[in-house]
């Protein structure tokens, strides 16, 4: 295996990962506060100084809140994000300049360190969503989470990838019975919100992919969501492949199941 990777949580309360390879150790986004961030990578035996680069998908504080405590730290990694994004994040922090800006466009790929990194655009109700293939040494890991539909330029970059990160966030009929505003509920099953159970589940179905040996089906939303649901529809889809599915529970820091290799 040419990398290690490990979910330090992915919910509506925060997401955050860690990708390491041979050559350098990254985050893809850091929706918690840097001490707990600090705290999950310390149980994996990292310290924050050894994070070379942070990849964010978009501004939302679930995936950036550990920016204030990041930048105003000894050691602020290089940040990446598409022009949109780190704008929103600037602006959102209050950050008019902020340190080690590396500007990219969806679409495009690139290497950092020994890893060659696609973005793609991905519809969510954010200033220019992305999600992303990492690359090393061969073998690819995608993340696709807040996302309203599954493009026709997602499934492209999906196609091949040997683990993936693939959002199922919510049931319809919980999200119904929740006591969230009904602006809220439009928001989330819009084709720019979330996926649901039932898309994750009919993409899967179509998703013919030999390469894929691990699916993790994160963003599970802790109040309209429920891992049994998820079992009913998401998982039932692909359990009759010979690939490892895993659920991300949303309370979980540091999940037992959320990663391989460390």
């Amino acid at each position: 295996m040419s990398f290690k990777f490990q979910i330090l949580g992915t919910s509506s309360s925060g997401n955050c990962s860690v990708l390491k390879t041979p050559a350098c150790t990254v985050l893809i986004d850091a929706g918690f506060s840097g001490k707990k961030i600090r705290r999950g990578l310390g149980d994996l035996g990292i310290a924050f100084s050894r994070i070379d680069a942070i990849f964010f998908t978009h501004e939302h504080s679930d995936h950036s809140a550990g920016i204030p405590g990041i930048t105003a730290s000894e050691h602020c990694p290089r940040l990446f994000a598409n022009k949109g994004t780190a704008g929103e994040i600037n602006r959102r922090y209050k950050k008019e300049k902020m340190i080690g800006w590396n500007i990219f466009e969806n679409g495009t790929t690139f290497e950092f360190k020994d890893l060659k990194v696609t973005p793609f655009s991905v519809p969510h109700d954010a200033q220019d969503t992305c999600g992303y293939v990492f690359e090393c040494a061969g073998e690819k890991l995608a993340w696709m989470t807040d996302c309203g539909k599954i493009t026709n330029i997602a499934r492209q970059k999906l196609a091949d990838c040997d683990f993936l990160v693939l959002e199922s966030n919510f049931d319809p009929e919980l999200l119904n019975r929740s006591a969230r505003p009904e602006e809220l509920k439009n928001r989330i099953r819009g084709l720019h919100g979330h996926l649901s159970n039932g898309q994750c589940a009919n993409f899967l179905q179509e998703y013919d992919n030999p390469r894929l040996k691990t699916i993790f089906f994160g963003h599970v939303s802790e109040e309209c969501n429920a891992v049994e649901k998820i079992r009913e529809t998401s998982l039932a889809a692909v359990s009759n492949r010979n690939i490892r599915a895993e659920i991300i529970c949303p309370t979980d820091f540091m999940p037992d199941n959320g990663g391989f290799g460390f």
